[in-house]
């Protein structure tokens, strides 16, 4: 996950994209205006955590059948997720499934809307898929302070690439939000530190739940103590206009 400008004691430390897409989206900036840093730090894992037991929203994204990123869906047609995942092309989910490698429904994307200035993309699906979609806060649904969850099916320890070490199943983690901060474009963003996890390659583009309302996407990640997350809230009315939702 990520972090930024409202914590400046971190202000020099290099955040990673956290997407594992093979072309731009891991090239992604790492976070507010910088360019070139998505590779700039080791592989951390997705410390502690645990096995979400109930997700039927959560969607795992697939670019040209690699297992990439992650990310929720919304509405029947329309998936959620960070506009980093998804420059690789070739895009397909799993949803509905803890398992990424089995279970619920896999729709290819046919249509990609991404924000102009935000870490955020919309993917219209080919097909309508019936089930529980996460439903979307809006401004003042998570305060500073707040502990939320965030899930992912990233990599839960270090290794070199992280596709090798991403973790079969859904995982969740607390932690705690910190202010508002930029995402990876310079967007704005959820920050948040580790509570009892914290995130890494492959949870880009999951949610950030509060009170059961997705309220943030993963963007970028320190990979060891902070986060941010494209700010779901903020973006309330381009994703409605798109999605209906």
């Amino acid at each position: 996950m990520r972090i930024s400008r409202l914590v400046p004691a971190l202000a020099a430390t290099a955040l990673a994209v956290l997407g594992l897409a093979p072309t731009a989206s891991a090239q992604a900036p790492k976070s507010a205006d910088a360019p070139a840093v998505a590779q700039a730090n080791p592989a951390q894992p997705i410390i502690g955590g645990g096995y979400a037991s109930n997700a039927p929203w959560a969607a795992r994204l697939f670019s040209n059948g690699r297992q990439t990123c992650s990310s929720t869906i919304i509405a029947p047609t329309w998936i959620l997720t960070a506009k980093h995942c998804v420059s690789g092309g070739g895009l397909s989910f799993r949803i509905g499934s803890l398992d990424q490698t089995s279970g619920g429904t896999v729709a290819n994307g046919i249509r990609v809307q991404s924000h102009s200035t935000a870490d955020l993309s919309l993917v219209q699906l080919d097909r309508s898929v019936p089930g529980t979609y996460a439903q979307l806060g809006n401004p003042g649904t998570v305060q500073v302070g707040q502990t939320v969850q965030v899930y992912g099916w990233g990599a839960t320890s270090q290794c070199s690439p992280e596709i090798n070490c991403q973790s079969q199943r859904l995982k969740v983690a607390n932690v705690v939000v910190t202010g508002g901060c930029t995402d990876a474009y310079g967007g704005r963003a959820i920050c948040a530190r580790r509570g009892d996890g914290i995130t890494a390659g492959g949870d880009s583009g999951g949610p950030m739940m509060a009170g059961g309302l997705q309220v943030g996407v993963a963007s970028t990640s320190d990979r060891q103590t902070t986060t941010a997350y494209a700010n779901v809230t903020a973006y309330r009315s381009w994703i409605q206009s798109i999605a209906g939702v």
